[in-house]
C-alpha cells in the first residue's frame, strides 16, 4: 500500500472513531487529511541528476514524476528518426544524446526509476512551443514520442531490450507541455490519446487538481518568494530567471538558495497548517545558479518528505490513488 493510501485510510478510520466516541473536545474536523507533495523533473536528461533524485528519493520515501522530452533517447546518429511539426527531420530545441553510450545509460536509469516505483511521463519530444499547434499537430508528437520510446533500443541498435521495456513505455499516461505552453489543440490531443493527466497550467496559488471529461488537470502555483513576496512559479527556471535574468550569478549561489527553500517551506507550511491542497513544485536536471534550487529542493524534501502526515507522490500515483478512492459512476 502506498503512503498516500495508507495514510488517507488512517484518516478515515481516525474520523470513523472519533464521530462514534462524539468527544466534546475532538470532533472529525480535527482529524486531518495527509499533506500531498508532488515534485517533478522536466527534460530528464543528464544523467547525474538521474542518480541524484533517485538518491534524494531513497533517503526521503518520496517519489518523483520525470517529464522526459524523447529525443534524449536519439543520438547524433539516430536523431533522423524524429520529424517536428512544422520542422525538417532531426530538429530539436533541446539537442539529442550525443552517443550511443549515452541513450544507453539514460534508458538504463528510466528502466531503474520505473522499477523504484517513479512516474514515466511525457515532456513531448523536441521542446517546440505548440501554443499554436492544431489537433493534428500536437497528435503528430504523440505518435513520435510513443515510436521513439517504444523502440529506443531496436533505433539505437541496443541489445538486448529489457524484458520490463515495453511495459515501461506504454505506462506513459502523463504530460506536461514545454514552456507550459498549454492550448485547445494540445487538449483535444491529449483526450484522443487516452493521456491520464495534464500538468501544463500554471494557477494562482495552490489548487485541487480538476476533472475535465477523465482527465486530470494539474496546476504549478505561483507563491510568494523574496523580501517582497511577489509571486512566482514554483519551477526552478522561474527562480532562475527572478534571481538573476538567467544568467549564472555564482557568487549569490548560497542566498538564491535559501530563497527558493524559505519560498517552498513557507507555502508547504501555509498548507500543511491550513486546507492541505496538494502542494507541485516543479524542476529541471540542469544546475541554475551552481545548482542553487537543487539544494533547495533537497533541503525541503529531507525535511518535509519525511513527516508521517506527508506524501511525496508522483502525479500518476496520486490520479490512480484519487480514481479508486472515487470511482467513476455508472448508469444502469
Amino acid at each position: 500500500m502506498s503512503k498516500l493510501l495508507r495514510l488517507s485510510s488512517l484518516c478515515i478510520a481516525s474520523t470513523t472513531s472519533l464521530a462514534a466516541a462524539a468527544s466534546p473536545v475532538l470532533n472529525v474536523e480535527d482529524v486531518k487529511k495527509p499533506q500531498v507533495v508532488l515534485i517533478s523533473f522536466d527534460g530528464a536528461h543528464d544523467l547525474a541528476q538521474w542518480q541524484r533524485s533517485r538518491n534524494l528519493a531513497a533517503r526521503t520515501g518520496a517519489r518523483f514524476t520525470y517529464f522526459l522530452s524523447c529525443v534524449f533517447l536519439l543520438s547524433r546518429q539516430t536523431k533522423g528518426e524524429y520529424r517536428a511539426p512544422g520542422k525538417s527531420a532531426g530538429r530539436s530545441n533541446v539537442g539529442f544524446a550525443q552517443s550511443k553510450q549515452e541513450v544507453v545509460d539514460r534508458l538504463e536509469q528510466i528502466n531503474l526509476a520505473a522499477a523504484e516505483g517513479h512516474d514515466i511521463a511525457s515532456h513531448a519530444c523536441g521542446h517546440f512551443d505548440g501554443g499554436k499547434w492544431s489537433k493534428a499537430d500536437w497528435t503528430k508528437e504523440f505518435d513520435a514520442f510513443s515510436t521513439i520510446m517504444r523502440d529506443a533500443y531496436k533505433i539505437n541498435g541496443i541489445s538486448p531490450e529489457p524484458a520490463g521495456w515495453a511495459q515501461v513505455a506504454a505506462s506513459v499516461k502523463g504530460f506536461r507541455a514545454p514552456y507550459l505552453s498549454d492550448s485547445k489543440g494540445l487538449t483535444g490531443a491529449l483526450h484522443d490519446k487516452g493521456f491520464a493527466y495534464n500538468a501544463s497550467g500554471v494557477s494562482r496559488g495552490p489548487e485541487l487538481p480538476k476533472l475535465d471529461d477523465g482527465m486530470m488537470e494539474f496546476s504549478l502555483p505561483e507563491i510568494p518568494e523574496g523580501p517582497s513576496e511577489r509571486r512566482v512559479i514554483a519551477m526552478d527556471y522561474n527562480l532562475y530567471v527572478r534571481h538573476s535574468g538567467g544568467e549564472e550569478k555564482l557568487g549569490d549561489a548560497d542566498r538564491f538558495s535559501d530563497r527558493a527553500y524559505d519560498a517552498f517551506r513557507a507555502v508547504f507550511d501555509k498548507q500543511y497548517a491550513g486546507d492541505r491542497i496538494p502542494l507541485q513544485f516543479g524542476f529541471h536536471f540542469s544546475l541554475m545558479n551552481g545548482g542553487a534550487y537543487w539544494r533547495a529542493l533537497e533541503r525541503f524534501a529531507g525535511e518535509v518528505c519525511t513527516k508521517t502526515d506527508v506524501a511525496c507522490v508522483s502525479y500518476a500515483d496520486y490520479v490512480k490513488q484519487r480514481n479508486e478512492a472515487t470511482p467513476v459512476q455508472t448508469g444502469g
